[in-house]
């Protein structure tokens, strides 16, 4: 130590002996960071006390001189930026995507999901009765390439040191507190407070302002969340054990996962700022853990800053997949065990995302092709029907429960299931809901040009408008008309081939014109990747079913129908499904109803 340095100490310690006679209040004043020493004997002790106060001047002094540095790890992924003034994290960029703001005006300046000036990020210990926040302290630093090492010294003596570690690639970064030194002083818990205040990245403010706070549960291993309403404001007190906590955004996540151990409860709380727009929602976390963790070594922790992408969070922890919201739940197999697999398939032979999509559709529409081949001969056995069914209603008149009775004895009698048409349709409606769930979270179409669409994963707009449509909004997305138009044509050939069915309460055909207006105005803010493979799914859909009717000859169906109502009227012939024979027994006891319902009216006319 120099001549210059004693003088300083020497002055310092004259100072506060000085403050401590002339000014100081008969109670001690402590500040929030500054470290309660050890107990000590009531027997006052001066040399103890010049001792202690030394040192403490000694470890201010070095405080004072210790100037702020930022260090940085990076990887090809990620970069983040550390402090010494606090062994903080400073900010965190993701190096390979790009805000909405950026990617428009053609910046490479990556993605920022953490930074210091909005969001906070602190460690908060109780130190012999005092609470002492990490970020308050200084720091002295030894890094290399993939680490930064960051050592206080207490006035005890004691040091507490905090460790960041980052990989040759990916997301992950390694946090450790190592307070092992102070063990003994520490209290029952330690705090972390942690905050974020969401900025716009993406094209759709409403969808920014559904950020949310995501956490699994250990004691069942129970995914929870708090809502997702973008207008809301949710909070929620968690006393169970918790695996980890993340801050869900639209197509990123910042994640904090303890290592061998949980936290033991939280505070969450997700705050929308509607009239703000720079800060559009504020998500806050107050997580407590118990300081016998850190006695034991049990201290490191991983943050995950990244994207929302299945593929690569699934890796991460424990159910972290469940981030994404690949779809509700009973639709779960088919959205991970064959769109997301088949999509990164289709990923690594494609560059192009609108071929990608035609592929992918071509792929699920020739999957399902027999029960699109099963449902056309359905309908044509209902459409060789159709003159048999206008002589039924003709007949009976405007007793439509009675015209029913008879169409499905007709086709008892042919040995036709009405419902055989109804039941592949039925049966490729998961793939429509699964689609319609997965791709406005599928992060793989963000940024994806495609024709006049600049981002797959929002919608297309090709005309502002001055003035706002209730339900459809101020701008109009030319991949969502082109559905609607596709959808309306059809309908109009599927009404076309389709016979009238008597006794229906609701016209299906006019349904097939309404419908697609509906999703029009539903799905006009949805991302144009899924308008764009709706819009493909009609016009491979409507193709198949031109290319069946070649195929299918009407006229030996009617000639099986014929045959079949001959075996049937003599006791042969095809064996009657479950569903002919419910219905043969439903008609049955139908007619039994109505023959007892006379006879009860006509003894009530005699009396």
């Amino acid at each position: 130590m120099d001549k210059n340095s004693v003088t300083g100490i020497v002055l310092i310690l004259a100072m506060l002996l000085g403050y401590q006679y002339f000014f100081a209040p008969k109670e001690p004043i402590t500040q929030e960071t500054k470290v309660a020493a050890p107990n000590q004997p009531k027997k006052v002790d001066t040399t103890n006390k010049v001792v202690a106060a030394v040192q403490a001047a000694v470890h201010d002094s070095a405080a004072v001189a210790i100037k702020e540095e930022n260090f940085s790890l990076e990887n090809k992924d990620i970069k983040v930026e550390l402090s010494n003034h606090g062994g903080k994290i400073v900010s965190v960029t993701l190096k390979n995507y790009e805000s909405y703001k950026n990617y428009n005006q053609g910046l490479k300046a990556g993605l920022q999901l953490f930074d210091a000036q909005k969001d906070q990020f602190e460690v908060e210990l109780a130190i012999s009765g005092k609470k002492t926040k990490l970020n308050n302290l200084i720091y002295q630093a030894n890094a290399s390439a993939d680490k930064v090492e960051f050592t206080t010294t207490l006035p005890s003596g004691k040091s507490i040191k905090q460790i960041y570690t980052l990989g040759n690639d990916g997301f992950e970064l390694n946090y450790h507190i190592d307070a092992t030194a102070i063990g003994n002083e520490l209290g029952n818990e330690y705090q972390i407070h942690w905050k974020e205040n969401i900025h716009q990245t993406e094209k759709d403010v409403a969808e920014e302002r559904k950020a949310t706070i995501n956490y699994l549960l250990h004691e069942d291993e129970e995914f929870d969340y708090l809502s997702e309403n973008p207008a809301a404001n949710e909070s929620e007190n968690i006393t169970a054990a918790i695996d980890w906590v993340t801050f869900k955004k639209k197509y990123f996540i910042v994640g904090l996962i303890p290592q061998g151990f949980q936290f033991q409860k939280a505070a969450l709380s997700s705050i929308p700022n509607l009239n703000d727009t720079t800060n559009i929602k504020t998500l806050d976390a107050y997580l407590a853990g118990s300081s016998q963790d850190l006695r034991q070594g049990k201290s490191n922790f991983k943050f995950y800053f990244g994207p929302n992408d299945y593929s690569i969070i699934k890796h991460v922890a424990p159910s972290f997949g469940k981030n994404v919201k690949l779809s509700y739940d009973f639709l779960l197999p088919i959205t991970r065990y064959v769109f997301v697999p088949l999509f990164d398939f289709l990923e690594s032979i494609v560059s192009n995302y609108g071929l990608l999509i035609v592929l992918l559709v071509l792929i699920i529409k020739t999957a399902l092709l027999p029960l699109t081949y099963k449902s056309y001969v359905s309908m044509a056995k209902t459409r060789i029907l159709a003159p048999e069914i206008a002589a039924i209603k003709e007949k009976i008149g405007d007793d439509a429960a009675k015209v029913q009775q008879e169409t499905m004895k007709l086709y008892s009698e042919v040995g036709v299931n009405p419902l055989s048409g109804c039941i592949p349709v039925l049966a490729t409606m998961p793939i429509l809901m699964a689609v319609f769930m997965l791709f406005p979270n599928l992060i793989n179409l963000r940024q994806e040009s495609f024709w006049w669409a600049n981002d797959l994963s929002t919608y297309d707009s090709v005309l502002n408008l001055p003035f706002s449509i209730p339900f459809y909004g101020s701008h109009v997305s030319l991949f969502c008309l082109l559905m609607t138009i596709s959808q309306l044509a059809y309908g109009y050939y599927n009404n076309q081939i389709t016979p009238d069915q008597p006794g229906q309460p609701i016209n299906m055909k006019m349904m097939a014109y309404v419908t697609p207006v509906i999703f029009m105005f539903v799905m006009n803010s949805f991302p144009a990747g899924l308008s764009f493979y709706y819009f493909v799914s009609n016009l491979v859909t409507i193709g198949q079913q031109l290319a069946i009717r070649k195929f299918v000859d009407e006229d030996k169906i009617k000639q099986l129908l014929d045959e079949n109502r001959k075996k049937i009227a003599a006791g042969g012939g095809a064996k009657k499904s479950r569903f002919s024979q419910y219905l043969q027994n439903q008609m049955k006891a139908i007619e039994e109803q109505q023959k007892e319902q006379k006879n009860s009216n006509s003894k009530k006319k005699k009396k």
